[in-house]
């Protein structure tokens, strides 16, 4: 994955809900909000340590699913391969054009539109 960040914010997407409210409070806070362990700390009134602690729980088990599911590997996966057989669409759209077929032409446009709006999603 990208980054860090990126990769525990996609942790989060995916799987943000069996953490309990607290971990998901303070795992929005550091690593959405950008707030440092301190500032969360000073706002909860606990220690640093107490803070990263639950970050580090949290981060472990956001890890251990992704670990045993894979949700997000597959994810990415998907959306190269729906780039790709948008690509190829575009491609046969382009030939049928050429080659003055309406219905390739025509079914090409469906392969794009679907593979459009899966990519927005």
């Amino acid at each position: 994955m990208k980054s860090q960040a990126y990769r525990m914010t996609m942790l989060f997407d995916f799987y943000g809900d069996v953490l309990t409210p607290r971990q998901k409070e303070f795992y929005d806070l550091y690593y959405n909000e950008d707030l440092s362990l301190g500032e969360i700390a000073e706002n909860y009134s606990i220690t640093r340590q107490g803070v990263r602690d639950v970050i580090v729980r949290a981060e472990a088990t956001l890890t251990e699913l992704e670990d045993k599911t894979g949700l997000i590997k597959r994810f990415h996966a998907m959306r190269v391969q729906l780039q790709q057989l948008r690509d190829d669409a575009q491609r046969v759209s382009d030939l049928a054009a050429h080659y003055d077929s309406e219905e390739l032409e025509s079914l090409s446009h469906r392969i794009l539109d679907a593979a459009d709006a899966l990519l927005k999603e």
